[in-house]
């Protein structure tokens, strides 16, 4: 029911972009009828590709030709976005103009007693202008995708954060923590890019590994085999996990077995307690934010994960999105490490990111607890990313 309801939804929404932007591309291009079926027809593939293809995929069936088709689909729905964006803003500049116009026109004949009247319009001129126009916003569009596809498929940068803390204990100053977080491995993120960040990760030789949730994008006995090089992730006191969303969508009990056997302690409102230079690091994980609506036993509860702790020099919790920061500061957290955002991966995403979350990216201050959004090591959806690079984070916690 869920899938079907998303699924509904999906092509309704695509579906009413779709018909926009045939309207405002096909109509003035004078294609013909046979072009224009064909074009459309394209458009509706890419439309109901992706719902069938996780409708198929919710009922076990996954396969190379799917990952394939998976491939096409998101390329082409990152290409559309980017039209659809371009088309908005070409027509939201256009509207006004033309309105002023009409405008202008109306007053000026009113007040001439007998205007002269005015030679029609040159209709092919302005359809070879507007299609002159369209052009160059497939054309953007084009290169947009392409670009963010390259950006989206290297090697994530790595990128250094510095966490500064009053009066941390010198056992804890400079700690190193190496955040992954929504890599989401699946039909177009495979072994070979796992390799190369479990490969970056391990050369920073951190204190500490985190994965932040959203790691895959479908079931274990599709993906065991492109997650396994993970087991080669080495750190100094271990390697934690907290789940994401996507886990719930793709059997979280089966994940969190498979994690646990990859070597990492998968922290479920749960924490462990660090020694390091006899200072005591409080790491604790809560369930994503979301998890309770899956299972009464994944309700994400910061207070529970801290529950009998005793004393400890520093609280640190891993939760996979930032709304989870306000029970965490309630909790007694002195820092949050999250991710889920993406930093909106591309635009115009990047703009929905401040209406759905209270953070974006990067460090943040909230009453007594620090944040840290990571803008994620993969990608999700359309293997484009344009403004919004992804990263391998490596947390210092540092003394002021």
């Amino acid at each position: 029911m869920r899938f079907a309801l998303f699924a509904i939804s999906f092509v309704s929404v695509l579906g009413i972009a779709a018909s926009y932007m045939a309207w405002r591309l096909l109509g003035p291009a004078k294609l013909g009828r046979l072009r224009n079926m064909v074009i459309i027809a394209l458009i509706a593939c890419f439309i109901f590709t992706i719902p069938l293809l996780i409708i198929v995929r919710s009922e076990g069936l996954e396969n190379i030709a799917l990952d394939i088709l998976a491939g096409i689909a998101y390329i082409g729905l990152g290409f559309m976005s980017f039209v659809f964006t371009f088309l908005i803003i070409r027509d939201t500049v256009w509207l006004p103009v033309s309105i002023f116009r009409k405008i202008k026109k109306r007053l000026r004949h009113k007040n001439i007693p007998n205007p002269t009247p005015n030679p029609p319009p040159d209709a092919d001129r302005r359809r070879f202008i507007l299609n002159s126009v369209n052009t160059g916003i497939l054309a953007s569009a084009g290169i947009l995708t392409g670009y963010g596809t390259v950006q989206a498929k290297k090697l994530p940068g790595i990128k250094t954060v510095r966490v500064p803390f009053h009066g941390l204990p010198q056992g804890l100053d400079g700690l190193k923590i190496v955040q992954l977080t929504d890599i989401h491995v699946s039909a177009t993120t495979k072994r070979p890019f796992v390799e190369k960040i479990v490969d970056a990760a391990n050369r920073l030789s951190p204190d500490i590994i985190t994965i932040t949730g959203d790691l895959v994008d479908g079931s274990v006995s599709h993906l065991s085999r492109d997650v396994e090089p993970l087991k080669k992730l080495r750190s100094r006191f271990g390697n934690y996990f907290v789940t994401g969303n996507h886990e719930y969508y793709s059997g979280v009990e089966h994940w969190v077995n498979k994690i646990n056997e990859l070597g990492f302690t998968v922290l479920v409102n749960e924490h462990r307690i660090i020694h390091r230079g006899g200072s005591r690091l409080l790491l604790a994980g809560v369930t994503d934010f979301r998890g309770g609506r899956f299972s009464p036993l994944h309700r994400s509860d910061p207070k529970k994960a801290v529950d009998n702790a005793g004393p400890s020099d520093l609280k640190i919790l891993l939760a996979h999105q930032p709304k989870s920061i306000f029970g965490a500061s309630a909790a007694g957290f002195d820092l949050q490490i999250s991710g889920h955002t993406h930093g909106g991966q591309f635009f115009p995403w990047i703009f929905f990111v401040y209406l759905s979350q209270p953070f974006d990216v990067g460090l943040h201050q909230y009453k007594n607890t620090t944040l840290y959004v990571s803008a994620g090591t993969g990608y999700w959806g359309p293997p484009v990313r344009v403004g919004s690079p992804s990263e391998i984070t490596q947390i210092e916690l540092v003394s002021v």
